[in-house]
């Protein structure tokens, strides 16, 4: 049986968070070679997948499954990204991403609801609400700054801007790995 340690699990959620906000913007750049009804396809997928998701509420809604699917999704957002490292910008790689991170938005209600549910008090949801917005904002900001600085070296291109940040993202995606199995210990039930 696996119990969450919530110090560093608010650590990973800052993280995770992070992460988010340094790749807000990437998107516009990486799915620009889709055209609009892969989207709605896109759509149908996530909310089909969300239902059944929630089908199996009963089952998965405890810590043994919340880790799982936090590492299963966790590393379909590395291997997305170490894919379009080697492969850049082709049509394919744009729908590998995109196919890549609707599966990992499939779990989201899921993530959010169980996180809620097994921290359980005001202030340890107040304290990883407040960790998560402050990553999500020092990540935009830090994003900011990394394409501001890139481009005073002369990487003006938007896709080799976008390129060149997701060897950032790799790294703290590999923290967020780390800090997902440091959240959570085994104990004896």
């Amino acid at each position: 049986m696996l119990k969450i340690i919530p110090e560093q699990f608010i650590r990973y959620k800052f993280m995770n968070s992070l992460f988010l906000g340094l790749s807000v913007g990437v998107i516009f750049i990486l799915y620009r070679p889709l055209e609009p009804s892969i989207y709605s396809l896109g759509g149908v997928f996530l909310a089909v997948g969300i239902l059944i998701i929630a089908r199996f509420y009963h089952t998965i809604l405890n810590t043994e499954w919340f880790f799982r699917i936090s590492l299963l999704v966790e590393f379909v957002l590395l291997f997305a990204m170490l894919f379009f490292l080697k492969h850049s910008y082709t049509y394919q790689t744009a729908l590998i991403l995109y196919i890549g991170y609707q599966v990992t938005f499939v779990f989201g209600s899921y993530l959010v609801r169980a996180e809620t549910l097994l921290l359980g008090t005001d202030e340890l949801l107040t304290r990883l609400d407040t960790a998560k917005q402050l990553g999500y904002l020092l990540g935009m900001g830090v994003s900011y700054l990394f394409y501001k600085i890139i481009e005073h070296f002369g990487v003006t291109n938007n896709q080799a801007q976008v390129y060149d940040l997701h060897f950032l993202l790799v790294f703290i995606e590999i923290v967020v790995i780390v800090l997902i199995f440091k959240s959570f210990r085994k104990v004896k039930g």
